[in-house]
């Protein structure tokens, strides 16, 4: 078994990134950790996939930001924002699915 996501992690969150899209980020807590997972690939198009139950096509991008050692996923809504059975319009809750990650 891995290491929790959760335990590297400084910050796991999600956003709304307009009405179409959902933004994650993963701050991590120190550069060898995110580095670490950077070079491995953990975070990548078939994991998002598998957690959030879509196509990989609505995947919009996986951002390494060395800077702030963060990676940011950025998906398409399954709902528009606000429309009707939507139930996050804020997107702030849609990070669950990546606290399950292990490294």
């Amino acid at each position: 078994m891995g290491v929790p996501l959760t335990e590297l992690a400084e910050v796991i969150r999600s956003k709304n990134s307009g009405p179409y899209e959902l933004t994650m980020d993963i701050i991590f807590k120190d550069f060898d950790s995110y580095e670490k997972v950077k070079q491995q690939k953990v975070i990548n198009k078939e994991l998002i996939s598998r957690l959030y139950q879509i196509p990989q096509e609505d995947i919009l991008s996986i951002i390494n930001f060395d800077p702030a050692k963060a990676i940011k996923i950025t998906i398409k809504r399954p709902l528009v924002a606000g429309a009707v059975g939507e139930s996050d319009v804020y997107g702030a809750q849609q990070h669950a699915p990546l606290l399950s990650i292990e490294i």
